[in-house]
């Protein structure tokens, strides 16, 4: 028996004024499951995960996550359920070090004098923070470092071993691989499927092809604000997607024409 999707999406609608950014859009994602979303500039993608990482209110549909309709108020609000996103700018405090970056927001504190003193637990922090890399089979050179000295593929390793300290139930990655090196793009992937192995699923967005037909196992491609085809990554290939992207194929008018 199938297991029932982690998140489902259905009938969302994002408008913007008179601009309709995101149409009518159905989507679920599985456990354990890699889905690619793509499409050119403008297509929708970023605003529709942004509805479902709670940066926008979406105007009509429902968003499902776990079992439980939502509509997060802020993206605080879809972390503390267990939604974790991963943009281009990481969202990492460049002059504080790894350990601070992993509690961002969610500090551990040491209590004195019957807790009138308080101060941060920074050895806790670490040791965990530690813990966190060496699941995911990342060695940095300090974890008292500031993330600015940092690589950008060890600032991904930063961001995704937060995320699985915090036990997230979803990970969306918006253009991990962007401005890396080919061994530094290598490194994420991996880590994506270190995801997948743990059961955490996660949406990628990306434009670049290779990578989605590396770690993907299915792919929705959004033109206009419409998702305009759903496939395995089995069933199509590249020039094929290319082609969904631009608006030359559609299949969801192919389906609207036959009914």
């Amino acid at each position: 028996m199938e297991k029932p999707p982690i998140l489902s999406i259905r009938n969302l609608t994002k408008n913007f004024g008179g601009l309709v950014a995101v149409d009518n859009v159905d989507l679920d994602i599985y456990p354990g499951e890699v889905l690619a979303l793509l499409g050119d500039n403008g297509a929708g993608k970023s605003t529709l995960i942004k509805c479902v990482s709670g940066v926008h209110s979406h105007n009509s549909g429902s968003i499902t996550f776990q079992g439980e309709e939502v509509r997060f108020s802020s993206p605080i609000d879809a972390r503390n359920r267990g939604i974790e996103t991963i943009y281009q700018d990481l969202a990492l405090a460049n002059n504080l070090d790894v350990a601070s970056n992993v509690f961002l927001g969610r500090e551990k504190e040491k209590k004195y004098l019957g807790g009138l003193v308080r101060s941060l637990d920074d050895e806790f922090m670490r040791d965990c923070s530690a813990e966190a890399l060496k699941s995911l089979h990342v060695e940095l050179p300090s974890l008292r470092s500031p993330i600015e000295t940092l690589s950008g593929g060890q600032r991904q390793a930063v961001a995704i071993a937060r995320a699985v300290y915090w036990d997230a139930g979803l990970m969306i990655m918006d253009e991990p691989t962007n401005n890396l090196g080919v061994p530094e793009q290598k490194k994420v992937l991996e880590l994506i499927n270190t995801l997948r192995e743990r059961g955490v699923p996660v949406i990628l967005i990306s434009h670049n092809l290779p990578d989605v037909f590396a770690v993907a196992d299915r792919l929705a491609v959004m033109h206009r604000g419409r998702k305009v085809t759903e496939k395995k990554i089995s069933e199509t290939n590249s020039e094929e997607v290319v082609q969904y992207m631009v608006g030359a194929l559609d299949d969801t008018r192919e389906t609207e024409m036959a009914g």
